[in-house]
């Protein structure tokens, strides 16, 4: 079986990792030859939108998925005119764009924080004086790591972030005082059923998810079924296929829906040594059809992401139950270099090994 990548980051080196047993075949375009999946997929370098790229991507697959929401929607429907392509085009456009995507949201009932399309700085000046401020002004498109974002806490910065941000199409929400950032990872077979893992909590500093907890601490069961609704829901409107993330905020005893992605992700990570099935994996068999594996956690995970350095491999191997993923990459400031998954029986355990880790990581 081989499966086509649009995308060679580290989730297509993790998407690689996890086909390798199965004896999946991944094959990853990219337009970089340094492309993280390089050393363990095969890896074709061409850009997303070369004719001749896409079709040796697609030659003798069996089905074409992606590792980021930023491919060109076009390709993927230009793709599944000759090959199945999961996720649908749709879920990628829908995602690319924050006013469709929270469109979507409120047409599939799914709560947001209350939001404004922004044209023009004048369409901003209204909007401001609509929702009140502080409010976030986000771009429409090409907003990941906190990029694409700025809040707006007076009036008369808005001139200043609505230059810094482009002055394109974009949208003014309402900030919201949440007590916390969870999100849900659902899989959806080619025949509808839906399996969902547990919900996590998430810490992001500067836009950049930090540390996850899974599963989320403390989480009633009524939302964590609510969050379980929402996801499906979403999957299902879509004719979903793969892997899709929902990003929410817990404000007063209700879900809040911020973003979503359609495919794997990165608070998904403590699946690898946390779950039953890696997310990966279930990607990999959910677009090829194959039967999905138990989304069920094994015991207590936490992930922490390394940005921008790492720490030496042998102080991450001292302390049990650590798990060190590497990704390939150059260091540079504020980029995701790799990624600890600690696993533990218990809360306790976990946050005892977390600490252990912090001072590897931020050595006094």
């Amino acid at each position: 079986m081989i499966v086509g990548v649009l995308g060679g980051g580290q989730l297509g080196r993790m998407l690689a990792m996890a086909g390798h047993p199965l004896g999946i075949h991944v094959r990853c375009l990219d337009p970089s030859p340094t492309a993280p999946a390089g050393p363990l997929a095969e890896l074709l370098v061409g850009c997303y939108d070369d004719p001749h790229s896409l079709a040796k991507l697609a030659d003798d697959a069996d089905v074409i998925t992606y590792e980021f929401e930023n491919v060109p929607a076009e390709t993927a429907r230009m793709l599944a005119t000759r090959i199945a392509v999961w996720p649908p085009a749709a879920a990628l456009e829908a995602a690319q764009d924050r006013l469709a995507e929270k469109t979507l949201f409120r047409q599939l009932d799914i709560p947001t924080p209350v939001f404004v399309p922004v044209e023009s700085r004048a369409d901003l000046e209204a909007a401001a004086a609509r929702l009140g401020l502080p409010a976030m002004l986000k771009t429409r498109r090409l907003g990941y790591d906190g990029k694409g974002q700025a809040i707006l806490r007076v009036a008369h910065d808005a001139d200043r972030i609505w230059q810094a941000l482009g002055g394109v199409p974009s949208l003014l929400e309402a900030l919201v005082p949440f007590e916390r950032e969870l999100s849900i990872l659902a899989v959806r077979a080619r025949d509808g059923v839906v399996h969902c893992y547990p919900p996590v909590e998430n810490l992001h500093r500067n836009g950049i998810l930090r540390r996850v907890l899974a599963p989320a601490p403390s989480l009633k069961p009524k939302l964590v079924a609510r969050a379980e609704q929402y996801a499906a829901r979403l999957m299902d409107a879509l004719d979903y296929v793969g892997v899709l993330a929902l990003e929410l905020f817990e404000q007063g005893g209700e879900l809040l829906a911020n973003e979503m992605a359609p495919r794997v992700h990165n608070s998904g990570h403590w699946t690898i040594e946390g779950a039953e099935t890696s997310q990966f994996e279930n990607h990999l068999r959910a677009v090829l059809g194959l039967p999905l594996g138990s989304t069920n956690a094994r015991g207590h995970s936490a992930v922490v992401n390394l940005i921008g350095s790492v720490p030496r491999t042998q102080d991450v191997l001292t302390i049990d139950g650590a798990h060190l993923h590497l990704y390939g990459k150059a260091a540079r400031p504020g980029r995701k270099l790799g990624h600890v998954t600690i696993t533990a029986d218990g809360v306790e355990q976990r946050d005892s090994r977390l600490i252990a880790l912090s001072r590897v990581i931020n050595p006094s």
